[in-house]
């Protein structure tokens, strides 16, 4: 019976999934059709949910270097099947955004080392190809039972740096803008990073417990602690460097940076992440429901910066003038496709990694009771 429910989960999961990429998909055919007049983007809000949300998969691929530790056991493996479903998606952003594919292409065509997106291009690609050596490695070594060659821990290790670097590159490509100064400040790059160290984790916690409630598969509580430990001290960084920004403006009486974050705190939206970043702490300072803080950590951190921090840039605009953003459905379709492609992609890993873990069990199982018997 149990088996049955599983499978009737999985199922569903992924039919809920190829429906929303089928959407995805046919909403995007009418964007290559109709241009990005289909989108809510304007003169000037050039960027809307597709960098934003670009930038946040950018994120959650990243935090994986905050697990490269052996406290987090087994659970390391999932982080990275995770970042390289995030490093896909976040792709996938770049080509909704860019209009057509073919200009995704130009950017390698007619590279251009000023260029910041020639940088964040490379940076996704080789995080990817790391991410993608160290899973298949880490896997292979799992089935065989034997332990990762020597050569991989360098791998890893440079994968540390990459990450950071690549999110910071991404900072670079909005306050490298200089007629926006609500993105131009020196701590957007570590405001970045705390957001990706605190967005991963808590996703990866949400989809270990799924993951251990649904599959079975076994999740230490330790293991999950410890992320939850990552997440909140992120978080309070996140709220500190925030909070250093909204006392900068103001304090100094800054005219535009105070009228960007005016702007921002008049919508329902942006108090909506506050309270949850607020809540999220206050659940895991008293180590309450790590599932429930998580969930706000994520909404949280997924409001302020897959959603507020591109918007608090371009309105008001830098004439002063207020142009409102709002997603249109065919957008909010085609970001819903995305994300469910890197679900997809990581469901599928997943599962994967399940059967290899499962398989290697069972082999030493049957091999301890040769022995048994033997004696």
């Amino acid at each position: 019976m149990k088996m049955t429910y599983r499978a009737h989960v999985y199922r569903t999961w992924i039919a809920v999934l190829v429906a929303l990429i089928a959407a995805g998909i046919w909403c995007y055919v009418r964007q290559l059709e109709l241009g990005l007049g289909l989108t809510g983007m304007s003169r000037d809000v050039t960027w809307g949910l597709y960098i934003g949300q670009f930038i946040f998969a950018e994120g959650i691929a990243a935090s994986v270097v905050v697990l490269l530790h052996k406290a987090f056991g087994k659970v390391v493996l999932f982080g990275q099947l995770i970042a390289i479903a995030g490093v896909i998606a976040s792709m996938l952003f770049i080509v909704a955004d860019m209009g057509r594919p073919s200009l995704v292409l130009n950017v390698l065509w007619h590279a251009s080392p000023g260029s910041v997106m020639f940088w964040d291009m490379l940076s996704l690609g080789g995080f990817l190809a790391l991410n993608i050596v160290i899973a298949a490695v880490t896997l292979d070594c799992e089935r065989k039972e034997i332990p990762p060659p020597g050569w991989l821990r360098p791998v890893i290790l440079l994968s540390i740096p990459w990450a950071i670097g690549m999110q910071t590159v991404a900072a670079f490509l909005y306050c490298g803008l200089p007629g926006r100064s609500f993105w131009l400040t020196a701590i957007l790059a570590p405001r970045f990073l705390v957001s990706a160290f605190a967005a991963g984790p808590a996703l990866l916690i949400l989809i270990m417990l799924v993951l251990r409630r649904i599959a079975g598969v076994p999740v230490q509580d330790e293991a999950l602690r410890g992320l939850g430990t990552i997440v909140s001290y992120a978080m309070a960084l996140n709220l500190f460097f925030i909070l250093l920004e909204v006392f900068t403006a103001f304090y100094a009486q800054i005219p535009e940076p105070m009228e960007h974050f005016r702007y921002l705190f008049l919508a329902p939206w942006m108090w909506t992440s506050a309270i949850l970043a607020i809540a999220s702490l206050v659940l895991l300072g008293f180590q309450r429901n790590l599932a429930l803080a998580s969930v706000a950590a994520f909404a949280s951190l997924w409001i302020d910066k897959g959603f507020g921090m591109v918007i608090g840039g371009f309105v008001p605009s830098p004439n002063g003038s207020i142009t409102e953003y709002l997603p249109t459905a065919p957008e909010i379709a085609i970001a819903a496709g995305i994300w469910a492609a890197g679900a997809l992609i990581a469901t599928l890993l997943f599962r994967t990694a399940i059967g290899v873990r499962a398989d290697a069990q069972e082999n030493s199982e049957l091999l301890l009771i040769k022995q048994e018997v033997s004696y």
